[in-house]
């Protein structure tokens, strides 16, 4: 599908074929949000805040190193922070199902290990995104919920709305799915309360920089080395992510000689995907890691990533919340 997705930001025509179905999709996007708008459909609060997390494009923006930096700064305030996800790749039996840093990305999805191993915080993961919540403040206390992706998810109230933006790719050509790249129309972003571009773009009031760390080998997590030691051989570099050309023209700029090979977001890695017939490293990311540590050889790095964010947008936040009557 990577020929509809590059049609999103290139002027192809391929779009102007899907724009009555985009039309549709709009329509019932429309309605949904009129439905509980209405109480047609319920929202349901629960005894804590809730701050959701999402974009309003399809593919990767940056929301993951976003939960992971409000993560962190919610515990230095005080709060004990429970996180939420759909848990996208992953097939539990039982939901709500638990994250914690060994949890199988099979299970409960590659990013919430990420999240849980990054934050030690409770996580749950669930289709209901309500009763994931319910779970961590009845079980691990929480007092105060981050919503993971849970933009377009309405049947869960909040009390703070962030939207992660691509300050790259911005909103390709505007149109919604399946001819854009939108989950909703751009004028869903007048009623988020704070807006993330990653990556810098003039109009932005708060911009996130993602910030690599050391290269860690993904067989032995206490092997590290700097970039650097790379750049004078070639390396095969892999990604499965929603933006993969981030990835690969950040190590290119870095000097360093790249062959790329380009999975599908989310895509479950097995050992062959990375039987290249020689022993070059292979880079990858951190989200593609956790789904290679159990065939890992000791050619396989990552490069993890964190995030700073400018502007004080973390005591924006905490203003915000210090306004909400009750905490619980």
């Amino acid at each position: 599908m990577k020929w509809l997705t590059d049609s999103w930001y290139q002027p192809k025509p391929i779009w102007l074929l899907l724009l009555p179905i985009s039309m549709l999709y709009q329509i019932v996007i429309a309605l949904r949000q009129l439905a509980y708008k209405v109480g047609l459909l319920k929202q349901q609060r629960l005894p804590a805040p809730v701050i959701v997390v999402g974009n309003i494009t399809v593919g990767g923006t940056g929301k993951t190193p976003v939960v992971i930096w409000l993560a962190e700064h919610l515990k230095q305030a005080g709060y004990k922070p429970g996180i939420i996800s759909r848990g996208y790749g992953g097939h539990a039996d039982n939901y709500p199902q638990p994250v914690y840093p060994t949890s199988e990305p099979s299970t409960v999805g590659d990013e919430p290990v990420i999240i849980s191993q990054q934050t030690l915080c409770p996580m749950a993961v669930s289709p209901n995104r309500v009763e994931a919540a319910q779970y961590l403040i009845d079980t691990q206390q929480c007092d105060i919920i981050i919503s993971d992706d849970g933009l377009q998810h309405y049947a869960l109230a909040r009390n703070i709305e962030i939207a992660v933006i691509d300050g790259v790719r911005l909103f390709g050509n505007r149109y919604c799915l399946p001819a854009g790249p939108m989950r909703e129309p751009i004028g869903r972003l007048r009623h988020v309360d704070f807006i993330i571009f990653n990556g810098h773009n003039s109009q932005a009031d708060y911009v996130m920089t993602l910030n690599p760390g050391p290269v860690i080998n993904v067989a032995d997590s206490r092997v590290r080395r700097s970039l650097t030691d790379f750049t004078d051989q070639t390396v095969h570099t892999i990604a499965g992510i929603g933006h993969p050309e981030r990835f690969f023209n950040y190590l290119t700029d870095s000097g360093l000689n790249i062959t790329p090979h380009y999975f599908i977001d989310h895509h479950r890695f097995t050992a062959m995907d990375l039987q290249f017939n020689d022993t070059k490293p292979i880079l990858m990311t951190e989200k593609d890691a956790v789904k290679c540590r159990a065939f890992a050889t000791d050619n396989m790095w990552y490069i993890p990533v964190k995030a700073t964010i400018d502007n004080n947008l973390a005591d924006h936040i905490l203003s915000k919340l210090a306004g909400i009557p009750h905490h619980g």
